[in-house]
């Protein structure tokens, strides 16, 4: 199984993906280990790009990729993906999670980010989580995202959809 976890910052995409990793017992990579170094420094396309066909490349059977990143390998991650899910939360409430992320992980470095990134909140991760992340072009390219996948797609609108999803892979993973 190969599933891809999009949507916007502070939707809960790690925290979906690290769940059905142990469920379905999957590799997962966070996109945002790859996108940045030490500092919130930005990685090399190309260096990036080559993580990310290891990680394909050693997962043929299945992974679980958390983050949109639309420009880094979209026919290699969505073009096969058999699950995508879009994590469409209204921005006050992923600005009232990263808010709570922030205060529960500040100054340290969660498993899902980079080595060296530790958790913020500045201006310019605000700006993104309530506009600059939220844009008719980033909304339109969600749903092109959507229509890559030759297998299911989810829209997933609040945490109550979520739970309810997470049942139901429980109980897939039940039947097997």
């Amino acid at each position: 199984m190969k599933i891809a976890i999009i949507g916007y910052s502070g939707s809960g995409k790690s925290t979906l993906a690290t769940y059905l990793g142990r469920l379905y017992g999957l590799d997962v990579l966070h996109l945002d280990t790859v996108q940045f170094l030490p500092g919130w420094q930005e990685r090399p396309k190309e260096e990036r790009e080559r993580m990310v066909l290891d990680f394909l490349d050693t997962h043929e059977e299945g992974w679980i990729i958390d983050g949109t990143y639309s420009s880094l390998l979209p026919e290699r991650r969505f073009d096969c993906a058999d699950r995508i899910l879009f994590l469409d939360f209204p921005r006050l409430v992923c600005l009232f999670r990263v808010w709570r992320r922030y205060r529960t992980h500040r100054g340290r470095v969660r498993a899902s980010t980079a080595a060296g990134c530790p958790e913020k909140l500045d201006r310019e991760f605000f700006l993104w989580v309530v506009r600059d992340g939220r844009t008719k072009e980033r909304r339109r390219r969600y749903f092109e995202i959507l229509g890559r996948c030759p297998g299911e797609t989810r829209i997933l609108k609040s945490q109550r959809a979520i739970n309810a999803y997470r049942k139901e892979c429980e109980r897939e993973v039940q039947k097997a």
